[in-house]
């Protein structure tokens, strides 16, 4: 399987060209059809009102630890009413010396239908981060913090 995304980026002729003057703002297009703008983080002369890569890797793991841990309940028979989750990225230096995301910390929420017991909602927990796709693909700390 492969997923597609297009980014697009172009020179404002009103903007000179120099590291720190040029607009940061592209367009990211998703193979579904979904655009959104984006730029990069304030920090590094983006536009704090658009999403920037590190948002979007702490958000592309937060999705797939929901998605994994809605699967699993499903098949624990465990309705799911609601779930929330809070996620938080943190750029560093990483043991290479390199600037890189180096941990994301998930704090979900859940509401079942009947709520399971603790022992059981950590295992909930466990599977889904040890069976989620892109924390399996990346080298950032990923904790739950559930």
């Amino acid at each position: 399987m492969k997923y597609i995304s297009t980014i697009t980026w172009k020179h404002d002729a009103n903007t000179p060209f120099n590291a720190k003057s040029y607009d940061r703002t592209h367009e990211i297009k998703f193979g579904g059809g979904s655009e959104i703008s984006g730029s990069s983080a304030p920090e590094y002369l983006g536009k704090a009102e658009l999403v920037n890569p590190e948002e979007l890797f702490t958000a592309s793991l937060s999705s797939c630890f929901m998605l994994t841990f809605l699967y699993l309940a499903a098949m624990k028979n465990l309705q799911v009413e609601e779930y929330t989750a809070e996620a938080a990225g943190t750029l560093g230096k990483n043991a290479e010396g390199k600037m890189a995301m180096t941990e994301v910390v998930i704090t979900p929420r859940v509401c079942f239908q009947a709520e399971p017991d603790k022992a059981i909602l950590d295992e909930l927990y466990k599977k889904a981060h040890d069976n989620c796709f892109i924390s399996s693909s990346v080298k950032t700390k990923v904790v739950i913090a559930g």
